[in-house]
């Protein structure tokens, strides 16, 4: 392990943000961090801060005042990483929703309230989903191999078997509370005992089953009394929301039992399950005021023993042995420093019978591993089964053995800097901590977990992780932590082929996820910048073509089951004339029919497609430069088929509106552009299509590109969205120190005269890379940016037409690359 950056607040001279008491902290899927303080002033009065921040730009923070008025004990993603809970002392719990899908944009409008009850515990409701990784299998070449939907039921279901969404806390009086989400808004509440005889529950974690029932653990603080276990079934009653509880096996933990041990952990201080969906394993820490104790039990089915009168009539009974629930111990540890936090892994590996020799020397594996935090400032990363550890952080600059008793250790004569909360990320490859001084570090933690792994291996284990992120949708930041400008190409190859062994229809589901996540690893790499450029024009050359084909209609509704835009796409894929209006003729242009204003507003699209072919043709002679812009489109028939498609789609329509055809400066006023332009294209297709053997283009075909320049003006294209983020700006072994609030100014790792030629310097005039349309150098409207790649798009539409509205809610939650928005002050330039 080793430190990426940290983030610290900086000294105000009348408020002061200072560790909230307990501190809460959580990571969502989409590499969102929640986290809370007290911000106090000068009266000593504390508001209750949420503050939310995107892992690529941490200094941007975006703080709520939640709002609570005790201290908030919980934070909890849900699935989505898009909503959050927050609960307090007080038992007021509070959903927050991005406002417009911003992820700096928060507002919570709807919760629930046990009055004056603290939550100790709480979780969204199961939606059923689960997907187990095979680390053996990571070598199989079909996903579909790697990872497997496991059978799962939700916690609750609608009419359909559609998961009904809400959350479940437990309070500390042993009250469990239940709240449901209808689809018209409305929140159905309600709160049961978990059993007879109410205790005192100041512990407490929920899990799921696969049949869809709830478990809940709970523990007053003393290890001499038993961790309990509820059975939670939550169903909908007459339109109300019923809880029905039942008694599970309890369990003592192993140190109370040890005649050595049974009074130097007098109170347990963690419990939590291994897994949310795994409600059979739970980790559990005992504490003294120096020193932890961490176990691991798992709950088996277990025979009954019976006795010999019955075994003799047993055959005559049935030859089932009577089966019973009882937890079982499967490891534990030495005495160890006192345990400040836990971090459990999200990533579902699946493990077999060996579970406890998965930690020898060839099997480290980073979802296998759970990380214990320590009053001493160390961070130690166990096996989530064997507790042996796999990896080890000091925050000091004098580590310790690890080997060496917690009570031979010196104490330093004031408490040391160490975490109160911790998570690890969704892949387990990075580690955030918030420490006593309310400072946030962000970790990362090797595919090898410190061991010695091959180039080879290494590759592997980030390739099968990207994998994961690429089928579930996970954001992938974490991973590019560990991407060094060496292993890019490799990445990016690998990943290429292992994408193309895939079915065809699952090839078409995460073609556009390959393509971002492609141009997000040749970030990384100076080298490969240039191609970063040809994936985003990839993206959005995709997004343009299905939306303008979507626009196509048939002229009879009776027509056969082919649209439009696939006979469009059918009719130029086996049409090799070069004139494009010989190529018209053999279309129905009834169904290209469109409303002339429809037309307008698609005016900069369709400038933008004219604009792009023309600068390909242009380039063509120099197709021998990898490095320029553009290269990968020459020898890539599918992306010139596409804008074969696309070049017809527009002439028809200039047939129509003239106005929305696009506009080309050239040096005779009898010049057909778009008839040029398309000969060219078709030859250069002809040279790399799919049906026929690839070619080079003919000396003709490059001397009549060599005279596009001179026939036609070259428009200078906007390749690239400036990004200010942070993950191709970390060098290893040298952490950042970042301030919240204030954007850092941190060296590029890929060269600037590189991205001069790339993207738009500062100062210059900014452009919406999703309309394509000029803002000017200071823009009065307001903007949001990809968190990930740095596009730049207005808030608001300028035009109200449908076609437009149809191309701007392909962007109203994700950016082209998959990216979250956040929105940019108006002095962002």
């Amino acid at each position: 392990m080793d430190l990426a950056y940290v983030c610290e607040w900086e000294k105000w001279p009348k408020s002061t943000h200072c560790p909230s008491v307990p501190l809460a902290c959580a990571w969502s899927c989409r590499n969102l961090i929640a986290f809370t303080t007290d911000l106090r002033n000068d009266d000593q009065d504390l508001t209750r801060m949420i503050h939310i921040l995107d892992t690529e730009h941490p200094w941007d923070v975006h703080s709520i005042s939640s709002g609570h008025s005790e201290a908030i004990t919980c934070l909890e993603w849900d699935q989505s990483g898009s909503r959050l809970l927050s609960a307090d002392a007080d038992g007021q719990i509070k959903c927050w929703n991005m406002v417009d899908h911003l992820a700096n944009s928060w507002e919570s409008r709807v919760g629930s309230l046990v009055e004056g009850d603290p939550i100790v515990a709480l979780s969204w409701l199961h939606n059923g989903v689960k997907l187990a990784l095979h680390v053996e299998k990571s070598g199989a070449s079909s996903f579909s191999e790697k990872f497997s939907r496991v059978k799962f039921s939700p916690s609750l279901t609608l009419f359909g078997g559609k998961p009904m969404e809400g959350w479940i806390a437990v309070t500390v009086s042993g009250l469990v509370t239940v709240s449901l989400l209808k689809p018209s808004g409305q929140v159905l509440t309600s709160t049961e005992s978990l059993c007879r005889l109410r205790g005192r529950v100041a512990l407490a974690d929920i899990a799921f089953t696969g049949g869809g029932n709830i478990v809940v653990a709970t523990a007053d603080g003393s290890s001499a009394l038993p961790v309990q276990f509820y059975k939670v079934c939550v169903s909908v009653v007459s339109e109300k929301c019923r809880i029905d509880t039942e008694i599970l096996p309890s369990l003592f933990m192993r140190c109370t039992t040890d005649p050595h041990r049974k009074d130097r952990f007098p109170a347990i201080t963690h419990l939590k399950f291994l897994a949310r969906d795994m409600s059979e394993q739970v980790l559990l820490c005992a504490s003294s005021q120096t020193s932890s104790l961490v176990e691991c039990w798992s709950l088996r089915k277990e025979g009954l023993p019976v006795n010999n009168i019955f075994q003799q009539i047993a055959p005559a009974v049935g030859d089932k042995q009577p089966m019973i629930l009882k937890w079982r111990i499967l490891s534990a540890t030495n005495d160890l420093d006192r345990v400040s936090a836990v971090a459990l892994p999200k990533l579902p590996v699946s493990l077999t019978n060996t579970d406890l020799k998965v930690a020898s020397d060839t099997q480290f594996y980073p979802g296998l591993g759970l990380a214990l935090a320590f009053h001493d400032g160390s961070v130690h990363i166990v096996h989530r089964l064997s507790l042996q550890t796999m990896a080890v952080f000091y925050s000091s600059a004098t580590p310790r053995s690890v080997d060496e008793p917690a009570i031979k250790r010196s104490r330093a004569t004031g408490p040391a800097v160490h975490f109160k909360a911790m998570q690890l990320s969704w892949t387990s490859l990075a580690l955030v901590g918030i420490d006593n001084h309310g400072k946030l570090s962000m970790l990362r933690i090797s595919p090898s977990m410190g061991h010695a792994l091959d180039v080879g291996l290494a590759l592997r284990h980030l390739l099968f992780l990207l994998e994961y992120c690429m089928v579930t949708g996970y954001d992938w930041w974490d991973i590019l932590l560990h991407v060094q400008p060496g292993m890019v190409q490799s990445l990016v190859e690998r990943l290429h082929e292992e994408y193309t062994r895939q079915k065809a229809a699952l090839q078409q589901v995460l073609s556009t996820r390959i393509l971002a996540m492609k141009a997000s690893l040749c970030r990384l790499s100076p080298c490969t910048v240039t191609r970063v450029c040809d994936y985003h024009t990839k993206l959005f050359l995709v997004a343009i073509s299905s939306t303008l084909k979507s626009l196509l209609r048939p002229h009879f509704l009776n027509t056969p089951d082919k649209s439009p835009g696939d006979r469009l796409a059918e009719m130029c894929a086996k049409t090799t004339d070069l004139d494009i209006d010989k190529v018209m003729i053999n279309l129905k242009t009834e169904e290209f029919v469109l409303d002339t204003n429809t037309l307008q507003a698609l005016q900069q699209l369709l400038q933008w497609v004219g604009d792009f072919v023309l600068y390909l043709l242009a380039s063509l002679p120099n197709q021998g430069s990898p490095l320029r812009p553009g290269h990968s489109f020459l020898r890539d028939g599918t992306s010139l088929g596409m804008l074969r498609e696309l070049m017809v789609v527009i002439r028809i329509w200039g047939l129509l509106k003239p106005s929305c055809l696009p506009v080309f400066t050239a040096t005779s006023d009898s010049q057909d552009s778009m008839s040029l332009l398309f000969r060219l294209l078709t030859k250069l297709w002809m040279c790399c299509r799919d049906e026929g053997p690839a070619s080079e283009p003919d000396d003709t075909l490059v001397d009549e590109c060599c005279l596009l320049p001179s026939q036609l003006l070259v428009p200078t294209l906007d390749w690239l969205p400036v990004s200010d983020g942070l993950v191709s700006r970390l060098q290893p072994k040298q952490p950042v120190r970042l301030h919240f609030g204030k954007a850092p100014m941190l060296p590029c790792s890929v060269p600037t005269s590189q991205l001069d030629s790339l993207a738009r310097a500062p100062g210059q005039p900014k452009i919406d890379h999703l309309r394509r349309l000029h803002l000017g150098t200071y823009p009065t409207e307001e903007c949001k940016a990809c968190a990930r790649c740095g596009c730049v798009t207005m808030l608001k539409s300028p035009n109200k037409t449908t076609a437009v509205k149809q191309w701007e809610q392909r962007w109203t939650k994700n950016c082209l690359c998959g990216g979250l928005w956040r929105k940019m002050p108006l002095s962002y330039s």
